[in-house]
């Protein structure tokens, strides 16, 4: 049976990203796929149909006309109800499902008999490294926050000296040294900053000192030990948590910007930046909150918006990695198709569900909530 692979058009409020990108259509129509593109899905993306169109896709005039026949969907954001119907049972669907969010989704489509892949349970494996799509999205929303913060700055970022007088360094404080806080100091000292980071595992300090940073955190023995084997925080101690955030109260009244990157899959963003903290900064900092959406590293941060408390503006934008909309689709197509890539064998799709990448993705499988984390609440519900 030959492959038939639809992507629709992203529907969701502040998503511009697309599914597939010229480049990934042309390698899957030389695999001995057949893809069909929703007209104008990768408009906000830069992505023409025409474009498509010239790497081997058909235009479909609407979601439903492309999903049709397609034994494989990908998609950006999670379907929405009337969307789940057009995807045929027993389909292959692949996106950033965000199954802890939508619980309810995750039992409608084992009950519509769809075949769910969640792109954000990617392990985190060697082998598996070129699918990762919390990476190659986190990286760019690192790049563009700092960019936001360089866009509401009243101040320059480098040091320059001229005839009229010299202007001192802006200085950056990263909150949170995953992927995103390393693109964010990396950006911030390209653009000249001084920049400091904090991060509750110690791994992390080699990272931040590489790229020209000043690592900020208590080094206590608890510190030393605070990852797991897997390379995880471990739960720290109210006791070394009052100690830290004393220290972190002291640094965030010296800087210009703070950008918070920390996330917790499945659970709200740790509180990292107070009220008080807040009103500690001079008139004129920013602070970019990129887990606004999860409720906010920042207390008083808001989502979708831009606003001015206590002489400080807080960048609270959706979906930072869809302000980079065309890039962020090539990558994330790229996600996509080095997944398929694994599911395709001579030119049919071969599933091998003891694959170790595939247990990690797959959420439902031929009626049923198969990945053990989401099987546990569906029997639970």
């Amino acid at each position: 049976m030959s492959i038939k692979i639809a992507v629709p058009k992203a529907t969701a409020e502040h998503e511009r990203r697309c599914a597939a990108s010229p480049e990934t259509v042309k390698k899957l129509v030389a695999a001995g796929c057949e893809v069909v593109i929703e007209t104008a899905a990768g408009e906000g993306a830069s992505f023409t149909d025409n474009m498509f169109k010239n790497a081997g896709a058909k235009i479909a005039a609407t979601a439903k006309e492309a999903c049709a026949v397609a034994n494989v969907i990908t998609c950006v954001r999670a379907p929405t109800a009337d969307e789940l119907g057009f995807i045929p049972k027993g389909a292959l669907l692949i996106g950033m499902l965000a199954p802890y969010a939508n619980a309810q989704l995750v039992g409608d489509m084992a009950n519509a008999g769809i075949n769910a892949f969640s792109m954000e349970l990617i392990p985190r494996i060697t082998r598996a490294q070129a699918m990762d799509v919390l990476s190659s999205q986190a990286n760019l929303a690192g790049y563009k926050a700092v960019l936001d913060a360089a866009g509401h700055f009243t101040r320059a970022f480098p040091m320059m000296m001229t005839a009229a007088g010299t202007i001192p360094p802006a200085r950056v404080f990263v909150m949170g040294v995953g992927v995103a806080g390393l693109q964010a100091i990396a950006t911030a000292k390209r653009l000249g900053a001084i920049v400091s980071a904090t991060d509750v595992r110690p791994a992390t300090k080699e990272q931040v000192i590489s790229l020209g940073g000043t690592f900020v955190a208590i080094e206590d023995e608890e510190f030393k030990q605070a990852e797991t084997a897997g390379g995880y925080a471990k739960q720290m101690s109210p006791e070394y948590m009052a100690k830290q955030q004393k220290l972190v109260e002291e640094h965030i009244a010296k800087q210009d910007i703070v950008i918070t990157t920390a996330l917790i899959p499945g659970r709200p963003a740790p509180k990292l930046v107070t009220a008080k903290m807040v009103e500690s900064m001079k008139p004129g900092s920013v602070i970019v909150d990129l887990a606004v959406e999860t409720g906010g590293n920042c207390e008083l941060s808001e989502p979708g918006k831009a606003v001015k408390k206590h002489g400080v503006t807080l960048v609270g934008h959706a979906n930072m990695p869809s302000r980079l909309a065309t890039d962020a689709s090539a990558l994330y197509s790229k996600n996509i198709l080095n997944l398929l890539n694994l599911l395709i064998k001579d030119k049919t799709l071969s599933i091998n569900w003891d694959d170790e990448i595939v247990k990690g993705v797959a959420l439902t499988r031929d009626g049923t909530v198969v990945h053990p984390l989401f099987a546990k609440k569906e029997a639970a519900a």
